[in-house]
């Protein structure tokens, strides 16, 4: 399999998985798949390339250039971009579960929840307003 259909089929499935949390994010079976299994399946395809590729090429993360270097392997860049995919995906399921404890209504997390899939620590940053500011004004209006 080339690192372009590993590429494909993990984006695919992160974005299925964001849909999923958009649309019911309470359900049992979606944060079992989303918080669980999707993940595991990532951390899965990422050791298996890690532990294939690390150290045959250039490149660490000593410097930026290190880094720069390490992901000039096309099965490296693609670990980086599944250890994203999966530390999104897993932030935005704690995003879910805190605002179902907290009350705060879905549709303040689904912007949220884009925001995190696209910009990851800009979309943390943003439910971070939205779990203290937002659910404020909503109690104190």
């Amino acid at each position: 399999m080339t690192p372009e259909a590993v590429f494909s089929i993990t984006s695919t499935t992160a974005m299925l998985s964001w849909l999923l949390l958009a649309v019911q994010p309470r359900a049992a079976w979606v944060q079992r798949i989303t918080g669980l299994i999707v993940p595991l399946f990532f951390a899965a395809i990422y050791a298996a390339i890690v532990v294939a590729r690390f150290g045959r090429g250039d490149g660490g993360f000593g410097s930026l250039a290190e880094v720069s270097a390490l992901f000039q392997d096309p099965w490296m860049l693609l670990a980086g971009w599944i250890h994203y995919l999966a530390f999104d995906l897993l932030i935005g399921v704690w995003e879910t579960r805190d605002a179902t404890t907290r009350g705060v209504p879905h549709w303040m997390v689904v912007p949220c929840l884009f925001l995190t899939f696209m910009f990851g620590p800009a979309g943390w940053l943003a439910y971070q307003g939205v779990r203290t500011f937002g659910v404020r004004h909503l109690t104190n209006s």
